[in-house]
């Protein structure tokens, strides 16, 4: 795979110098490490949230700018709900003024949001705000931001597979594009780049299924402190790699 750019200067690129066969079409990222970024500054860990948040819109941008077509944001796991309680009534306070605050933005340029994962969860009025936000950017087609909120990758390939024999009742014989249509991101490939942030590699139960041949990237840094200079680092290893697929470097070359 051809290297596009260096570290110095991906950040001042824009769409129209870049070469798209040399970037991923979907990144996926963990945004891992708000509380141990506050808590090494003495801060309450709703204070790194905070934080996170600021460096979405700056990834958002980035991403816009160089024409990626797709970002995954895990915002929120099923897990999560086991944090204390205090921590996730914060979560969802910031996940409704996000959405309050930066929706228009995102409509104004061109960026369509989608939320996946369980909605059950949340409060009527925060529903009310996700299904707002997603129809006023629904026609949008730059950019697709999406937000994992209550999500885990069990759930999702569960969920799916309980509409697929809903929907075909009488087939006793599913394979995998039976099932594609059903899960949660049916509507855009499978990510290309996968990053995690904050010293963890694992995956976490995030799109178990979408992962399976996508580059995995992970990085000490703290997800506060995740600038854009981290992930001109992500894309450099991205670039630097031979995607197969199964198939054999010979193939590869005559492909």
């Amino acid at each position: 795979m051809k290297r596009l750019f260096s570290k110095k200067q991906t950040s001042q690129l824009n769409k129209a110098e870049v070469e798209p066969e040399s970037l991923p079409n979907h990144v996926a990222v963990i945004m891992d490490g708000n509380g141990r970024w506050a808590r090494k500054r003495l801060l309450p860990r709703v204070a790194g949230h905070k934080r996170g948040v600021e460096v979405v819109r700056e990834l958002v941008k980035q991403c816009a700018k160089l024409n990626i077509e797709y970002l995954t944001l895990f915002a929120f796991s099923s897990e999560n709900w086991r944090r204390p309680e205090e921590e996730v009534t914060f979560l969802m306070g910031l996940f409704m003024e996000a959405l309050q605050r930066e929706v228009v933005k995102l409509h104004e340029n061109n960026i369509r949001l989608i939320l996946i994962g369980d909605r059950a969860g949340f409060s009527d009025e925060l529903n009310a705000q996700i299904e707002a936000s997603e129809k006023m950017t629904a026609e949008n087609t730059g950019l697709t931001l999406t937000i994992a909120a209550n999500y885990g990758g069990r759930w999702d390939v569960l969920h799916a597979a309980k509409q697929m024999v809903a929907a075909n009742p009488s087939n006793d014989s599913f394979n995998e594009e039976d099932i594609a249509p059903f899960l949660s991101m049916h509507y855009a490939p499978e990510p290309d780049l996968f990053i995690r942030t904050g010293g963890e590699q694992r995956i976490s139960n995030f799109l178990l299924w979408q992962l399976a041949y996508t580059e995995l990237y992970f990085t000490d840094v703290l997800w506060p402190d995740f600038d854009l200079a981290c992930f001109d680092d992500a894309i450099i290893s991205y670039q630097q790699r031979e995607r197969r697929f199964g198939r054999t470097s010979e193939q590869v070359a005559k492909a």
